[in-house]
């Protein structure tokens, strides 16, 4: 696990361990970074990560996750993201940006919220996306890449997991398309691999691109195991230089694969399937938990690459904790009859005491880091808002 890997575009990564891509919200709500984001990527760059994944960075301030998202386009203060590229690569560590456009899953206080087709859901309501709107996609993707290139961060992932707009396109259960882009599962990969073609023209050989993909939407109707086989056959085929492993959506109701229960890695069994399917180097996210679990995933050949997410925000130090052998398994809280999404407030708020450097050995109250969660998206919102506005950019 702490031998070096190259990635076909021939970058090196000094071990295989690597911070999943989170929505840590701590973007100023202007779309830029913060101080507190900076510590928190130096503060994983000195624990011994190979690389470290920024989730989700927005292509425009229209379809954002969240109001403390970052926006990388030629709006953005390009020297703000250079001092959050060098702030996080040290030691050795690449530092990525995840790519992403929320699509059906936008933040409805700032967004305009469209999916493949429309649809109307309890909580959840969007509008379909144009052919036009689609059409500028790719290159919107690919002038965020190369504009992340230019300040100096190591590579991107494009985000096709999770329930967001590209893992919508992929779904039958949400695309309901009549055209090129819907229909059989050779039709709805066709955005994704669109937008990886454009992304690579924008940044060259030599940049690494990775891709998130879900193994399964974990809904019935959506998509499922075989589409994703069938996806990760096509995705060998292009120019990409990784393929991280995931699965679930974060649609209302639908339990996300972050919050399961369970000891062992969630989608082991589907990467042992994809394994045959993809030269690829393989990342496997969600579910790791213990040095031995990461260790046999590697040492088996079933993937390249362990994702981890969570335990990071319980021990930002665990890569080199596990190369001393210091710590087998952090100490993972635990919460019952919890409302939904308030985990993910409470490793969120964390977050947010790592970077200010406030964190504890002990765990702090659930409801108030929900009501704290809560507080902070309604203030960033009014900033958002009223910065955003001045700008007469695309609506795509």
């Amino acid at each position: 696990m702490f031998e070096p890997l190259q990635l076909p575009s021939g970058a090196i990564l000094k071990n295989r361990i690597v911070k999943s891509a989170m929505s840590d919200s701590l973007g100023d709500g202007t779309g830029h970074p913060t101080e507190p984001q900076m510590r928190l990527y130096q503060r994983w760059a000195e624990g011994g990560l190979a690389a470290s994944i920024i989730g989700e960075v927005q292509l425009t301030s229209h379809y954002a996750e969240n109001p403390g998202n970052l926006v990388l386009n030629e709006e953005s203060d390009l020297e703000r993201f250079r001092a959050l590229a060098l702030r996080g690569s040290g030691n050795g560590t690449n530092l990525w940006l995840q790519l992403g456009h929320a699509g059906a899953l936008a933040y409805a206080p700032t967004s305009n919220r469209k999916g493949p087709t429309a649809f109307d859901l309890q909580g959840l309501r969007c509008t379909e996306i144009t052919q036009e709107e689609i059409r500028a996609l790719p290159l919107q993707f690919a002038d965020t890449a190369r504009l992340a290139k230019q300040a100096s961060f190591g590579g991107v992932q494009i985000r096709a997991a999770h329930g967001f707009l590209l893992s919508q396109f992929l779904s039958p259960l949400f695309n309901k398309r009549r055209d090129e882009y819907g229909g059989e599962i050779t039709n709805r990969m066709r955005l994704l691999l669109e937008v990886i073609d454009a992304t690579r023209a924008a940044v060259g050989p030599a940049f690494p691109i990775a891709v998130k993909l879900n193994s399964s939407d974990e809904l019935e109707g959506g998509f499922k195991n075989d589409d994703a086989l069938e996806l990760v056959a096509a995705l060998d085929r292009t120019s990409i230089d990784l393929i991280d492993i995931s699965g679930g959506t974060y649609f209302p109701g639908a339990k996300s694969a972050s919050d399961r229960s369970g000891r062992g890695p969630y989608f082991l069994e589907f990467a042992k399937h994809a394994r045959s399917m993809t030269t690829k180097p393989l990342m496997l996210t969600g579910g790791f938990k213990t040095h031995a679990q990461a260790e046999e995933a590697v040492a088996s050949g079933t993937v390249d690459l362990i994702g981890l997410a969570r335990a990071l925000v319980l021990e930002p130090l665990l890569p080199n904790l596990w190369r001393e052998n210091k710590l087998d398994e952090p100490i993972f809280p635990r919460f019952s009859g919890t409302p939904e999404g308030g985990v993910t407030a409470w490793y969120t708020m964390r977050l947010a005491e790592i970077a200010a450097g406030t964190e504890g050995s002990a765990f702090g109250d659930l409801e108030g880091a929900i009501q704290a969660y809560a507080a902070r998206d309604e203030s960033r919102t009014k900033v958002w808002s009223a910065h955003f506005q001045r700008y007469s950019v695309g609506t795509s």
